[in-house]
């Protein structure tokens, strides 16, 4: 990780498409006291601590999402979540992580690429700009069977917040920040019962439903930082008609790219259980 950070944005030959080249510092000092706990979690947590899908040996799709805590305009803890794209052939209409797939460009994906391909994206996602972002910790690297996809989780602090907002619709339907504080409440938790048997956790928050891999960050973050409140876990919902064709969908393309059914590891859920 390099000592001085930068942001740099540059047009490319023909005007059509904008980079971002950002170095980020990591830094685990100067957080505010409530994200302490995060912090000390992410230096300590194992991978098997977070979940039961773990990266290959060889193959799968690097990639990584932007997990960006911050303090919302009413003073209370939040976190910046993006719902996808209904008009995306993977994880359609799905609440997530600002993120996507390490570009060459971004370095080394056991090195500074991870940090700078978060950066990256969430910029070209939501037009955060990385300047005000202070990067104090990398979770371990995580694997969404479905998608094949090896993720590493970015953990920032929003020190200097911007302006935010869909910059493609065709990418990203909607930016959102949910406060800490719902996401630990009991009566906004559940259990995620998919068709296939799995079952995985769940957040019922800005009238939105957040599932998959992303629940499972969020479900790991609370529990290993102490955040987490007692809730009912034998409290289920279904996954809606809508949400259920897409998932197929995206397992579907994953036979064709792979020749591995991924069924019972529907969206990379990592923290459920096998029914």
């Amino acid at each position: 990780m390099a000592e001085e950070g930068r942001g740099e944005q540059a047009t490319g030959e023909q005007g059509t498409a904008e980079r971002l080249r950002f170095e980020p510092v990591l830094r685990r000092d100067g957080l505010p006291e409530w994200l302490l706990p995060v912090r000390d979690a992410a230096e300590q947590i194992e991978p098997r601590q977070l979940s039961r899908f773990l990266p290959p040996a060889e193959g799968g799709r690097r990639s990584a999402v932007l997990v960006l805590f911050g303090t919302g305009a009413d003073g209370r803890p939040d976190l910046l979540l993006i719902e996808r794209a209904r008009s995306l052939r993977s994880h359609a209409g799905q609440p997530s992580f600002p993120g996507g797939a390490l570009d060459p460009e971004d370095g080394d994906p056991r090195g500074p690429g991870p940090v700078n391909a978060a950066l990256r994206e969430a910029w070209e996602e939501t037009g955060l700009d990385p300047s005000g972002v202070q990067v104090f910790g990398v979770l371990p690297d995580l694997y969404i069977p479905v998608s094949d996809f090896v993720v590493t989780p970015v953990l920032g602090w929003w020190r200097t917040p911007s302006p935010v907002g869909p910059v493609d619709p065709a990418e990203v339907a909607a930016v959102f920040r949910v406060p800490v504080d719902e996401l630990v409440d009991p009566d906004r938790r559940a259990r995620l019962r998919h068709p296939s048997g799995f079952r995985g956790p769940a957040f019922l928050v800005e009238g939105r439903l957040v599932w998959g891999f992303t629940a499972g960050v969020i479900d790991r973050l609370l529990h290993h930082s102490g955040l987490e409140r007692p809730w009912d876990t034998s409290r289920e919902i279904e996954l809606s008609d809508d949400a259920v064709v897409v998932a197929a969908e995206d397992r579907a393309r994953a036979r064709q790219r792979t020749g591995v059914d991924p069924a019972g590891a529907d969206e990379g859920t990592i923290s459920g259980h096998p029914a």
